[in-house]
Parts: C-alpha cells; structure tokens; sequence
C-alpha cells in the first residue's frame, strides 16, 4: 500500500478488521468481535448522487458499529450538486450515478483537488408507472424522446400510442442536479443537444418521485431500480425495449448484469479525494466500503460489479492511482461499456 500519511499498512489493517463487518469464524470470535471497537476519530463528509445514497448508507451503518467515534454524514442532493461540494473541498467522498463531466473535472483541478475514481455497482435506471397502468407495458426509447423530449412532446398518452388512453401524462422526474437525470437525458436524446422539456415534475429526493408516481394512474417517472425494489407494491416497471436485438427487458438483476436492459444499465461510482486519504478514518472507510459493496449494493436493491473490476478498483485505491477513465485528454466524455473504459490506458490526470 502507498498511502501518503503516518499511518502504517499494520495499522490501517488492524483497525479495518476491528469493523463489525469482519466475518467471525467461531463462538468465542463472534463474543470478541462484537465487544472489540476501533479508536479511530474524525468526522467524514459524503454528498452527491441520491441513486448511491442507499449503498453509502448501507455502508455507513455497518461501518460504524465498530467505529462508533467516527461521525459520518450523507447526503444525496444530486451528482452535480455533489461534484461542486467536492471540488469546493466541503467533502470528503462524492457519490455518482455517472461518471465526471469534463467541466467538473477541470474545476478539480484547478482547485488542486485530486481524486481516485471508484466504480461500486450497476444500476438499472428504472422507467415506472402505477400499479393500474395496464396499457404500456414496454417502452422503446423512441417513445420515451416523445414524452419527454422538447416543446412539442407528448402531452396525453393516446399521443404516444393511439391505442393507450386519451388523458394527460403527468412526469416525476429528478431534479437537474441529478446524474440520473443527466444519463436519461443523454439515453432518450441519443447524445443530441436536447433538453427535456419544463413540463414536469422535479425533484432531488427519490423517494418524493415514488410518492408521485404511486398517486396517480396516469403518472410515469424515473429513478434508480432500489427505490422501485424497495417500492414494488405501489409501483410498476415498464419493460424497456433493448435496440440491439428488439427485445423488451425488465430491470432485473440477471438483465442488468447481462447489459440485456439496455441502454437503462450503468455503473455506479465513489469519488475520494487523495488529500482526505491522508486521514486515518477515511482510509479505513474507503477499503471497508469496497470491501462490502458487494453485499450492502445487493442489500438495496442493486447490481455487484464484476470481481476483476473491484479488484482493479482496490489497486487503484491502494497505489493512489488518480484522474479519471471517462474522460480523455482532449476533454471529451468517454462513452460504452464500463470494463471497456476503466483500464489504465484511458487514464487522464
């Protein structure tokens, strides 16, 4: 390991493993574990992305229960919101559902932070209706464009399909801070410079879409597939048409896993900054997150990443490996597949 601070690799080791997420292997172990709590102190600051929060929570909650000294708070105000915290140096870890823009990322560096760049699970972004919506039960992204896209969208469903009924559309959609909103936006405009149009209802909190979503038989709205497992019994999920092979895909884990739910599939990220690194407390949390991201992501409703992808991950995090893969050196956004763009040679610094 090369952290660049005071704290020894044996030492950093012994207080992970006093974490109540250490595994017990007997009787007397599990009695020892539960008793034996960390010394660390210190206060650690995460915002950003609301379709994370759920993980970073997850994460939290576990974390510390051995670490009861270390105040962690998390907010989930939105991905660009949570950048611009970042970039202010008012957080520690910035939570992403998308990768960091090109603006977000020179503003790092010219305020001198740096960064190691995490991906920590796949999410399905889920297109949701009410429970008595019985007539769309599949969605292409062409139509998605023609609800959602520009002034002369559809304003009544029977306008995207004759057959579907003649009453208005009424949209719960994130607030534009959000990265979900950005990635439906970039998916729906197919990377057009199209805005959705203003006629909707917006808002940071997920949860406040669901509440909207599930109140209304003519509502449709956008959000991460945890908020709709964790609500299954208000709310319906519309399959969405792959446009490489034709078929309809539901968000399912196997789907998502697969990219068969697609283009709605896309990773999930945590954002560190180096110079908070050089802290004990959030050294210890960061590996402790990858450690268990696996579990909390699957907790809440979410996809784990591949093993080689986390194992590349935790080598970046240890060797301090900083910048960004999405992103290239003329500061363009890099597109496609996760395992395709994170490997070292799209690296930017």
């Amino acid at each position: 390991m090369k952290f660049s601070n005071a704290v020894t690799y044996l030492s950093c080791l012994a207080m992970i493993c006093a974490c109540v997420g250490c595994e017990p292997t007997s009787s007397t172990s599990t009695t020892t574990s539960q008793n034996v709590q960390s010394t660390l102190l210190g206060e650690i600051n995460i915002n950003g992305s609301s379709t994370v929060l759920p993980i970073s929570n997850a994460i939290k909650e576990m974390f510390e229960k051995g670490n009861p000294k270390v105040d962690i708070k998390v907010s989930g105000d939105g991905t660009g919101n949570g950048f611009k915290d970042f970039y202010s140096k008012r957080t520690d870890i910035s939570d992403a559902s998308r990768p960091i823009k090109p603006g977000e990322f020179e503003k790092c560096k010219e305020a001198g932070v740096e960064f190691v760049e995490i991906p920590v699970a796949y999410d399905g972004l889920t297109i949701a209706v009410h429970p008595e919506n019985d007539w769309a039960e599949q969605l292409t992204v062409d139509q998605l464009k023609k609800m959602f896209v520009g002034d002369g969208h559809a304003k009544t469903w029977k306008e995207v399909d004759p057959s579907w009924p003649d009453e208005e559309i009424k949209i719960f959609a994130p607030g534009t801070g959000s990265g979900t909103y950005d990635y439906f936006r970039e998916v729906v405009t197919k990377g057009e410079e199209e805005e959705l149009h203003q006629n909707m209802s917006l808002n940071e909190d997920d949860n406040v879409l669901v509440q909207g979503v599930s109140g209304n038989k003519y509502s449709i709205g956008f959000f991460g597939v945890a908020y709709y497992e964790a609500n299954r019994d208000s709310l319906r999920a519309v399959q969405i048409v792959n446009p490489k092979d034709g078929q309809a895909y539901l968000p399912t884990t196997e789907n998502i896993a697969a990219n068969k739910y697609a283009p709605f599939s896309r990773p999930l990220f945590i954002y560190v900054n180096t110079e908070s690194l050089n802290r004990a407390e959030v050294q210890a949390f960061v590996n402790y997150y990858l450690e268990n991201v696996s579990a909390a992501c699957e907790q809440v409703g979410y996809v784990r990443l591949p093993a080689e992808i986390l194992d590349a991950a935790q080598a970046n995090l240890e060797n301090i490996v900083t910048g960004t893969h999405f992103v290239d050196a003329d500061g363009n956004s890099r597109s496609g597949a996760l395992a395709d763009n994170f490997v070292a040679d799209n690296l930017t610094k």
